[in-house]
């Protein structure tokens, strides 16, 4: 038997583990999480568990952002606590990632004082120790909900952008942090490339930023105004801004301040992803004050749009906003997964409608993935007890191809096993290392139309009637594809890849390819259609 498994999905590092720390930006736990926050998890666990199935040693951080004035102002809103308003909610943010098989190595919480706050102060420390902390009275424009002072070019209106609102005007003595004197660094660096900024047009906007001007950043605020936060080192009157706080996360986590195993290991990050909202204090800010502390700075930082529903800003005024545990309760974790990859474009805002969501879910999971694989199984079970071996698999080529990828040639006539090794793997791999999710995704569905196309080419429910041989070296090739098809789909929905891996019940010979095939039968649908 002729096998192409030269580029079959395996770990490209096979004796020592390249490390690989990923990290979502911390969610702000002053609410329940919205649609935002699960889309930023799952986008960051397919790409975690796409780097470990490429041999890495990942660690994935995620966590929770406790402390500020929105934190104060809801628990008073709500008669509890500040302690246990975000103990509440980060419940509820680890529940929802749970359900959501979000592959977290770690989850950080900025209240912990035993593991975040020992990083803080001595990030803090750091920034003193160069001389790059001072003192000055400021009066300015503070808006609430993005935690920062604002100036007027950063009003539309007179209003805050992000949170449609007016900021305050505060005037206080504040510590500040002298962020200016690391502009021209940071550009250089992002301009060469040595922090890369993906997509590139963020790369442009932060570029234009810097030019502008980086002005110095308060790093404080006096303690009467939040008392709820990590005190400034050496002076109780003053707690440290949100933003300092919480940025310490992604080196607190991994130790800094207190033991630095992990930190020697994984630090810098590969990849810090963050929504739009944040992108400036992320590519700005952070190196700034890693800079400073003369802490390496992190390779990428990939920026992501915003969610909306109807083609519209989510607003409980208008009443659009989707809570992402009642669609996962109602249609399932890996539904969910499967219209976070595949619907939404990772670099641009994406549209959510539940409309919207059951049509790709029967369309592409209920009638696409769910029945080829029911079909497939059935005619295993029916003709061959399960038991599928195949003896010339590549004389049964594809007969018609359902139309070329971007830049492929033709290939009808080749065997499903080279079409699978030289054409889709090799393809699929391409854009899931330039994290372009939605088009891997969309390699492994064509391959998966390509096996519906086999089917109906060869109509092996009648052919098995007059050659069983042939009948039999067809469905090697399906269970062959669905095999790769499950590789290929672990790390957008884990649960399924695991179902097919254990229907399929794949012998793999010493080249590391499925040679035979003890299938078990589908008790219940993997999709069932909605609407029925």
């Amino acid at each position: 038997m002729i096998l192409y498994g030269i580029r079959r999905i395996q770990p490209a590092i096979e004796e020592m583990k390249e490390t690989f720390y990923l990290t979502t930006a911390i969610h702000y736990a002053n609410a329940a999480p919205h649609i935002g926050h699960a889309y930023e998890d799952v986008l960051a666990d397919i790409i975690a568990r796409y780097k470990r199935s490429r041999g890495f040693d990942v660690y994935f951080l995620t966590g929770t952002d406790e402390h500020g004035s929105n934190i104060l102002r809801k628990a008073k809103e709500e008669g509890i606590g500040p302690q246990a308003l975000v103990d509440k909610n980060k419940a509820l943010f680890q529940d929802l990632f749970d359900k959501l098989s979000v592959s977290y190595d770690d989850f950080i919480r900025t209240s912990d004082k035993n593991k975040h706050w020992p990083g803080a102060v001595a990030l803090w420390e750091a920034l003193q120790a160069k001389g790059d902390i001072y003192k000055k009275k400021y009066s300015g424009l503070y808006c609430v909900g993005c935690e920062e002072f604002k100036t007027e070019k950063d009003l539309v209106l007179g209003k805050c952008p992000e949170h449609d609102r007016v900021p305050e005007i505060i005037e206080e003595e504040n510590y500040f942090f002298r962020a200016s004197k690391y502009s021209s660094e940071i550009l250089n660096k992002i301009e060469s490339g040595e922090i890369k900024i993906t997509p590139d047009f963020r790369k442009s906007e932060i570029v234009s930023f810097l030019k502008e001007g980086f002005e110095d950043v308060s790093l404080s605020r006096a303690e009467g105004d939040i008392p709820w936060g990590i005190p400034v080192p050496g002076d109780a009157s003053q707690t440290m801004y949100v933003w300092c706080d919480a940025l310490t996360n992604y080196i607190s986590a991994l130790g800094y301040g207190r033991d630095r195993e992990l930190f020697e290991k994984y630090w810098p990050a590969n990849m810090h992803i963050v929504g739009k909202g944040i992108f400036r204090f992320h590519a700005a800010l952070w190196p700034a004050m890693l800079l400073s502390a003369g802490i390496q700075l992190p390779k990428e930082i990939f920026v992501h749009g915003y969610i909306t529903s109807g083609g519209k800003k989510m607003s409980k005024t208008i009443g659009n906003v989707v809570d992402p545990k009642e669609i996962v309760d109602k249609y399932g974790a890996e539904a969910f997964r499967y219209f976070m990859a595949r619907e939404i474009s990772p670099f641009e805002d994406g549209d959510f409608t539940e409309e919207k969501f059951v049509t790709a879910y029967n369309a592409n999971l209920a009638n696409g993935l769910g029945n080829l694989v029911s079909r497939v199984l059935k005619m295993s079970e029916t003709y061959f007890g399960g038991i599928v071996k195949g003896t010339n698999p590549e004389n049964v080529p594809i007969k018609e191809h359902i139309g070329m990828l971007e830049g492929e040639e033709q290939i009808d006539g080749f065997s499903l096993p080279y079409i699978i090794q030289e054409k889709r793997i090799p393809r699929y791999q391409e854009w899931m290392d330039k994290y372009e999710i939605q088009r891997g995704s969309d390699v492994v569905w064509r391959l998966i139309q390509e096996l519906d196309g086999y089917v109906s080419s060869y109509e092996p429910f009648k052919l098995v009637k007059t050659d069983k041989s042939k009948t039999e070296d067809i469905l090697w090739n399906l269970l062959y594809g669905l095999y790769y098809v499950g590789k290929m789909i672990e790390p957008i929905l884990p649960d399924t890849s695991t179902k097919i891996s254990a229907l399929l019940g794949a012998s793999i010979g010493q080249n590391g390819e499925p040679v035979s095939f003890s299938t078990k039968s589908l008790e219940n649908p993997l999709f069932i259609r909605i609407g029925e």
